[in-house]
């Protein structure tokens, strides 16, 4: 390949990249190129997210406020939480939430979320997991991490969520 097609395929203007292609410049600069499919026609990617997140919902105390997609608190920084929970009975801190759909690197995973914790200056997560044989696995596969990382229960965290109150830590559950 050219310099000049090169850069082309780097800006996004080259009309026809082949996996080969993508492949050739991604070893040369010592990346994996990986390509994903989605279902379509679907006009939602994270359709699956939304229902696992109104699942959520559906078991909070009505007192209680969960909204989707908060940024972080912090200038410049684009991640978002997937949700935020307030409102609770005493007025506590608010709880962020994040939902997985799928659990496929439980390690990298929980490396992303607990790493929006610290930047943001947070104590507890809750983690909604989608109750699926195959997440419920890999979360089984952890092992010992899961209760280190979210030492609250799950049957605990959703008797206060339902309470209105606070869990008091970080809980993973399976909706």
């Amino acid at each position: 390949m050219s310099y000049s097609q090169v850069g082309r395929i780097e800006r996004a203007v080259h009309a026809n990249v082949s996996a080969k292609q993508l492949a050739r410049i991604g070893a040369v600069v010592g990346l994996d190129v990986r390509i994903r499919a989605f279902p379509g026609p679907a006009p939602l990617r994270d359709a699956a997210q939304i229902a696992l997140l109104n699942r959520l919902r559906g078991r909070l105390n009505p007192i209680l406020t969960l909204r989707t997609e908060v940024p972080l608190p912090v200038d410049g920084d684009q991640r978002a939480w997937d949700a935020m929970i307030t409102g609770f009975i005493p007025q506590g801190p608010t709880l962020p939430a994040e939902a997985e759909t799928r659990v496929y690197d439980f390690q990298a995973q929980t490396r992303r979320i607990m790493l929006k914790c610290r930047d943001a200056d947070i104590g507890h997560i809750l983690l909604a997991v989608a109750g699926t044989r195959t997440n419920r696995l890999a979360v089984k596969a952890a092992g010992s991490a899961v209760p280190e990382m979210f030492p609250i229960s799950a049957r605990e965290a959703l008797a206060a969520l339902a309470a209105g109150r606070h869990p008091g830590g970080s809980a993973l559950i399976f909706l």
